[in-house]
């Protein structure tokens, strides 16, 4: 799962809205806005956030901005669908096969052409180097995005030069596709020192290096990223000379931009103006329905007064989620609901309403204040006193730069806990993935986008020993329910069970407040074909190198 910038929305129920272009994708998900394409042409594509960290395998790099910009540049051995399928990515990979149940082996065959764009083989070696720096063991001190799989792998071999790679696990890993998505080039980051230095190297460096259909020709700061055709790559060439990643991290420059043809593709966080004002141009298609993404307010427990679960659980109480969702997202989407789930959304099987019934998302205020009068505080002057004397200091809200629904949940937040004596400072921050890593916040509020793959990412996201956990959540028996699920293959049901039994811990512990499931919103120029609305995190982008301009004349 990544962080952020098939279900109803847009204000219907039966479905989601789009017009002309986008009105087969309901239907047929992975092939509507298709078409012939012609060679040659330049797309620009907008991008939320300008990138600090250039590898996404790390837990600074772990936004949907960053891996979506080198979608086209570093390979992954599977590829997640606009219909949630998960499918073998095979530019890269001639097969992958589990060869054994016990213990549980992994087979990936490598395509003998595919290289890197110096010449050299993609190979075992970047398989291992990606494991390595992902298992917890052999670099204890590379920040992970996630260790899920990695770290259930004993051994990572290559054989028939280098072509076919074996993964043996020590204990069983249901999610295992989700694992080398992305892969990184092992011979490069040899030639950058140890593990953790190389790591580190990749994280700080635009890179050089690609095994995808482009690379990257050049980076300009909070300006742009430019791809332009791999002269390497061995499969199906891409129809377009380059693919322009603009940043524009303010959503009320997007329109303008689009208007203006300065960008030919949003897919950014809707607001009501924004979408209306797309619908009014004439020369692009839209769409806007529900994704696999989820807003949600996170505590920072280390914190020591939000360390204390009776302050957690009033500031969530006081929280009214419906009144979020009226001002913000409910203005163009009015069928959104709150949900109740850390792991699963409405209209997957897994989905339990697990926050309800613990009363957060109410904004009960005299419930809150009851909650904190109960454990010991008093309200004095307007000020929260806790049971030992200290007056509790105003806290340090964050969002993204620019974007227009988080600022105005953060100045609703602020003003809900307010009656509760507590102050709550709204910062924003343009570098959410190193925001989060820091742990430079007291409360935030971003979003998680899901993939198909449900098992190994509840570990990823609450575990107290993954990167992931940004506000250090701890709790033995959510640890010890997390991993049982994790080690269950074949049996998807007696895992989601384990995985919301460890949710309903967390639950009551008011850790992580969930807001709604997000809205997926996409606009494409007319002139340009096989850009499709895809609600995984793979996004947009998953099938960048078949992008082109459409032709006419077909």
């Amino acid at each position: 799962m990544v962080i952020t910038s098939c279900a109803s929305g847009g204000g219907k129920t039966d479905g989601p809205e789009s017009s002309v272009g986008f009105a087969e994708c309901a239907g047929k998900p992975n092939d509507c806005n298709g078409g012939k394409t012609k060679q040659g042409g330049t797309i620009t594509y907008a991008l939320g956030k300008d990138i600090k960290a250039w590898n996404t395998l790390s837990s600074a790099g772990n936004t949907v901005e960053y891996q979506h910009a080198l979608f086209g540049v570093v390979p992954r051995a599977h590829h997640y669908y606009p219909d949630l399928s998960v499918q073998v990515n095979k530019d890269l990979l001639d097969s992958v096969e589990i060869t054994s149940k016990d213990p549980m082996t992994v087979v990936y065959k490598i395509k003998k052409e595919a290289v890197w764009n110096d010449g050299t083989p993609v190979s075992a070696e970047d398989f291992i180097y990606t494991w390595q720096v992902q298992n917890s063991r052999d670099c204890p001190t590379c920040k992970a995005a996630t260790t899920s799989g990695f770290k259930q792998a004993n051994s990572v071999t290559g054989s028939d030069g280098g072509k076919t790679v074996t993964v043996v696990f020590s204990e069983p890993f249901p999610d295992w596709q989700a694992m080398f998505v992305p892969i990184y080039p092992g011979h490069i980051a040899k030639q950058h020192g140890s593990l953790a230095d190389s790591f580190t190297w990749l994280e700080q460096n635009v890179p050089t290096y690609s095994a995808g259909p482009y690379k990257v020709e050049k980076y300009e700061p909070n300006f742009a990223v430019t791809l332009v055709r791999n002269e390497k790559w061995w499969g199906k060439p891409a129809p377009l000379d380059k693919v322009v990643f603009r940043i524009i991290t303010k959503d009320s420059e997007l329109v303008p931009a689009m208007r203006n043809r300065e960008v030919n593709a949003i897919a950014p966080i809707p607001t009501p103006d924004l979408v209306t004002q797309v619908k009014q141009i004439s020369e692009a298609h839209w769409y806007l329905g529900k994704s696999l993404s989820w807003e949600h307010f996170d505590l920072n427990l280390k914190n020591p007064f939000l360390a204390d679960k009776a302050l957690r659980q009033a500031l969530f109480t006081a929280i009214d989620r419906k009144q979020i969702i009226a001002k913000t997202v409910g203005q163009y989407a009015p069928d959104t609901a709150p949900i109740g789930n850390h792991n699963f959304v409405p209209g997957m099987k897994a989905y339990q309403d697990l926050i309800t019934k613990t009363g957060q998302g109410t904004g009960d205020v005299e419930k809150a204040k009851k909650i904190l009068t109960d454990a010991g505080y008093k309200i004095e002057n307007g000020k929260l006193i806790t049971p030992k004397g200290e007056t509790v200091p105003p806290l340090r809200m964050r969002h993204t730069t620019g974007n227009q629904l988080r600022k105005d949940s953060c100045e609703l937040f602020a003003n809900m806990v307010k009656p509760l004596g507590i102050e709550v400072q709204v910062v924003q921050t343009d570098d959410l993935g190193g925001t989060l890593t820091a742990g430079d916040f007291d409360v935030i509020i971003y979003a998680w986008v899901l993939t198909p793959l449900r098992i190994g990412g509840a570990r990823q996201l609450w575990h107290s020993t993954s990167s992931s956990n940004y506000g250090k959540w701890v709790n033995t028996e959510s640890d010890r329910l997390l991993d049982e699920a994790a080690r269950t293959v074949g049996d998807d049901t007696k895992a989601h069970d384990l995985i919301n039994r460890a949710n309903d811990l967390m639950a009551q512990d008011a850790y992580v407040l969930p807001l709604f499931q997000r809205e997926s919103f996409l606009s494409v120029s007319k002139q340009y074909t096989n850009l499709r609305p895809n609600p995984t995190n793979h996004g947009t982008v998953y099938n960048v190198g078949a992008w082109g301009l459409l032709d006419q004349a077909q």
